[in-house]
C-alpha cells in the first residue's frame, strides 16, 4: 500500500492564523505537530516511511521537505510531487498516480490511500486499522471514508449508505452541506455518514473512471510524463468528488469513527482542542465560561465576565468571535480584504526555504528580524542596495560570507554587511540557528534583494 498526502490548498478560513503565505496544514493547532506532520505520523502506523508521498505547489515545496525532515531526518524530496499548477483536486490525483505508476513503478493494482495534509484525527489506531481493511477489502472499487456523525453539522457534506456487504456500505448519494432541519433529518435517519474526502483505489481502477467519466484529463493522462507536465495548466479544474466519485457505480463506502474533523473552522479547533484536553495555558480566566483561547505568541490573554466567546491570537492580529459562528469568518475576510489590510495576506513570521524570519520592530529607520535557519541551509549569496545589515547570533554557529571574506561567528559574536555587499549566511550546523539582523538605511522591502547565487534556484 502506498499514500499520497494532498497539502497543496491555501484557505484562509482560520486567518488570522491561516495565511495565503503559510496555509492551515502547516500549523500547530491541536498538539505540538503541525497538522501536515500529524497526517505523515499516521501513515507512518500503516505503511513504510518511502511509501508516504505528498502532492503540493511550488509556494508551499519547502514548507513540505522542512517540515517532514524536521521529525524524519531521512526523508526524500523524491516523495514530494510538485503540481506545476493548482487545478484542484482531481488533476492532483492524477499526476500522483502517474508519478507513482511511472517514476516509482508501482503495480497498476497496488492500493493508493489519498488524505488531505489539513485534517484532525485522534484516535490513530482506530484510523489505521479502517484504512487497514479498506486496503484488504477495497479490490477494484473506489473506497471513500465516511465519519459518524456526532451532530446535525452543516459545515460538511454527507453520503447516504447503501446496503452493506461484509466491511463496507454500497454509495446510494453523495450530498452538498445542508441546512440546520436536513442535517437533523440525517442524522435522525442514521443512513448518513459525514464526507471525510478520504479515497483509495488503484491505479487501474482509477484510469478506467478517469477515461469513462473524464476523458479529456484521461487523453492527458496518456502522454508521456513530459508533455503531461508541459500541459498540466490545461486540465479541467475539478475535485474528485465531482468529476468522478458522484459519478461512479464503482464506489463503496467504509464507517469511520475515529475523532475526525477538517479543522474548517474555529468551532471545530475548539471542540478538537477540547477532544485532545488542550487547553492554553496562558489564559488566565474570571467568572467567565466556554471561552476558548488559542495563542500563538505566548501571550497572557485574561478574561472577565465574559461567556461563549473564541479568541484567536496571532503575532500580529486578534479575532474575537460569538462561539457559534465561526462560518461568518469570511465575512470578516471580505471587510479587510475590502479595506487592503496586508494582514489578510501576509505575516510578520515569514517562512522561507532555509527557515523563517520574525519582524520584530519595522519602522522608517531601521528594522529588526528574528532569523532562524535550518540546519544545512543557506541564505542566497545577495547584495541590498539601500541598506545595511547587523547580524548577532544568539543560539548556534553561523558562516557569514561578507565579501570575499568567510566568518565563522559564535554565540554572542557579529558582524556588519555594509550596504552594496554581496554576503551569505550559513548554517553548517546540527542545530538551528539564530540570529538578530539589524537593518539600517533609507528602503527596508524584501524586493531589493540582487541574488548571485541560491540554492533554491529563486534567481
Amino acid at each position: 500500500m502506498n499514500s499520497v498526502i494532498l497539502c497543496g490548498g491555501s484557505g484562509t478560513r482560520l486567518w488570522p492564523l491561516s495565511r495565503k503565505n503559510y496555509p492551515k496544514q502547516f500549523l500547530n493547532l491541536y498538539s505540538d505537530k503541525s497538522l501536515l506532520q500529524e497526517t505523515f505520523l499516521r501513515m507512518r502506523r500503516i505503511m513504510p516511511d518511502e511509501n508516504i508521498f505528498f502532492v503540493t505547489n511550488k509556494d508551499n515545496y519547502y514548507n513540505v521537505f522542512n517540515q517532514i525532515k524536521e521529525i524524519f531526518p531521512t526523508f526524500s524530496e523524491d516523495n514530494i510531487i510538485l503540481e506545476p499548477t493548482a487545478r484542484n483536486t482531481l488533476p492532483a490525483v492524477a499526476l500522483a498516480v502517474k508519478y507513482l505508476r511511472e517514476k516509482k513503478k508501482i503495480p497498476a493494482t497496488e492500493p493508493i490511500l489519498f488524505a488531505p495534509a489539513d485534517h484532525c484525527i485522534l484516535d490513530g489506531e482506530a484510523f489505521a486499522k479502517v484504512v487497514k481493511k479498506m486496503g484488504k477489502d477495497v479490490g477494484d472499487h473506489i473506497g471513500t471514508i465516511g465519519i459518524v456523525p456526532l451532530k446535525p453539522e452543516t459545515g460538511y457534506g454527507y453520503i447516504q449508505k447503501g446496503k452493506k456487504h461484509g466491511s463496507f456500505f454500497d454509495v446510494v448519494s453523495f450530498k452538498e452541506k445542508p441546512n440546520k432541519t436536513t442535517a437533523e433529518e440525517y442524522l435522525a435517519s442514521g443512513e448518513y455518514l459525514w464526507n471525510s474526502g478520504l479515497y483509495m483505489f488503484n491505479a487501474k481502477t482509477f484510469v478506467s473512471a478517469l477515461k469513462k467519466h473524464v476523458p479529456e484529463t484521461a487523453k492527458a493522462y496518456e502522454e508521456k510524463w513530459e508533455r503531461f507536465i508541459e500541459h498540466f495548466s490545461e486540465l479541467q479544474k475539478i475535485s474528485i468528488d465531482n468529476g468522478i466519485s458522484e459519478k461512479s457505480d464503482k464506489i463503496i463506502l467504509f464507517e469511520g469513527d475515529f475523532g475526525w474533523s477538517d479543522i474548517g473552522s474555529f468551532d471545530s479547533l475548539a471542540e478538537a482542542s477540547e477532544k485532545n484536553k488542550k487547553h492554553s495555558s496562558r489564559h488566565a480566566s474570571v467568572d467567565s465560561k466556554n471561552i476558548f483561547v488559542h495563542t500563538t505568541s505566548n501571550r497572557l490573554i485574561a478574561t472577565l465576565g465574559v461567556e461563549d466567546l473564541v479568541i484567536i491570537e496571532n503575532n500580529d492580529s486578534i479575532l474575537i468571535h460569538k462561539r457559534g459562528r465561526s462560518e461568518d469568518v469570511k465575512k470578516m475576510l471580505a471587510h479587510l480584504e475590502e479595506k487592503k489590510y496586508p494582514e489578510v495576506e501576509h505575516n510578520i513570521l515569514v517562512h522561507r526555504p532555509w527557515g523563517k524570519y520574525e519582524v520584530l520592530i519595522d519602522n522608517p529607520l531601521y528594522k529588526v528580524k528574528k532569523i532562524t535557519v535550518y540546519p544545512g541551509a543557506k541564505l542566497s549569496y545577495q547584495s541590498h542596495e539601500h541598506r545595511s545589515e547587523h547580524w548577532v547570533v544568539v543560539e548556534g554557529v553561523a558562516t557569514a560570507t561578507v565579501g570575499n571574506e568567510e566568518i565563522p561567528l559564535h554565540k554572542n559574536q557579529s558582524t556588519f554587511i555594509p550596504a552594496q555587499t554581496k554576503h551569505r549566511l550559513a548554517n553548517f550546523g546540527k542545530i538551528n540557528l539564530k540570529i538578530i539582523e539589524v537593518q539600517t538605511g533609507t528602503y527596508f522591502g524584501e524586493d531589493d534583494i540582487k541574488r548571485y547565487d541560491d540554492i533554491y534556484k529563486r534567481i
